[in-house]
């Protein structure tokens, strides 16, 4: 049982991991974004489409990402060089994510392919309890696990980590140090997007190898309290995350044991559980337990020495 229930945590969680992973690289070099809701679906649309096309899950999850990076690219060149304002901006890109993929998915809805397979890592998939929830998956799970590594020794242990967070702290300092600041930060945008891109693609070709609209389900949106709830580090967007899955999970096993709880108050149980992240997170972040980065979600005008 316990260890059904890890298993189902954790592909639960790999779509928001995901997500979450790429927000944090946007919101580090400054830049809010609201549009990942969005960047998923259109990387859950890619994916789903271009694997379908190809033959090829791994083309698929490339073209989930640049599609996810093109998306990305949109709010980037209206946040960055045309200093737009960064809360309108993702919010639009989330609703045209939504209606762009709802458009030119509507002839893929219905249709299945056969999604990635289980990889299980020798020796160590047959460990008790944690062995298939961590590996014997498939992936673009594994892959999860990498970024999350990967993010947090490039964030604090490189030069380009940290100028990176440099940007998002004080970019006039930075521009004074001669770290190209609009640069980073268009960069950051679409390559983070396109780590957002990833967590679509894991719903249309690992979790639910199909396409339906609005497959995201809100998961975007979770992500965006997870990046404050994380404290904007990858380590804590792991927990987070996997303490998102674990609820997703256990409101299914509850649904599947016939319980006499309505479904839609099961359903709901992550929704409720992101507002009260968000609300310790703010309490955390008044008190000076956490801080996020400094000129988040400021524009960057190198002539304003205001």
């Amino acid at each position: 049982m316990i260890e059904m229930l890890l298993d189902a945590t954790v592909r639960a969680s790999t779509p928001i991991l995901l997500a979450t992973l790429g927000a944090i690289i946007n919101e580090r070099a400054g830049i809010i974004n609201l549009g990942i809701e969005g960047l998923m679906l259109m990387g859950a649309l890619a994916g789903f489409a271009g694997a379908l096309a190809s033959g090829s899950l791994l083309i698929g999850v490339l073209a989930a990402f640049i599609a996810a990076m093109l998306g990305g690219a949109i709010h980037a060149f209206i946040t960055v060089p045309l200093k737009g304002n960064q809360i309108v901006s993702g919010l639009a890109l989330t609703m045209f994510g939504i209606g762009l993929t709802s458009l030119f998915g509507r002839d893929l809805v219905g249709l299945t392919l056969g999604g990635f397979q289980r990889l299980p890592i020798p020796g160590l998939s047959r460990l008790p309890l944690v062995g298939k929830a961590f590996f014997n998956q498939d992936i673009l799970i594994y892959l999860s696990f990498l970024l999350v590594v990967a993010i947090g020794v490039f964030l604090f242990h490189t030069r380009w980590g940290l100028a990176l967070r440099a940007i998002g702290e004080y970019p006039a300092v930075a521009d004074t140090n001669g770290i190209p600041v609009s640069l980073y930060r268009f960069l950051a945008v679409t390559i983070g997007s396109g780590i957002v891109g990833l967590g679509g693609a894991y719903l249309s070709l690992a979790y639910t190898p199909m396409w339906m609209e609005n497959m995201a389900a809100g998961r975007g949106w979770i992500a965006v309290a997870l990046v404050i709830f994380a404290s904007w580090k990858s380590g804590r967007a792991l927990f987070g995350a996997y303490l998102f899955g674990g609820i997703t999970a256990l409101q299914l096993r509850f649904q599947a044991m016939g319980t006499t709880v309505s479904a839609h108050i099961l359903q709901m149980m992550p929704y409720i559980f992101t507002i009260l992240v968000l609300v310790v997170s703010t309490v955390r972040l008044k008190k000076g337990a956490a801080r996020q980065p400094a000129n988040l979600g400021f524009p960057y005008d190198r002539e304003d020495r205001s």
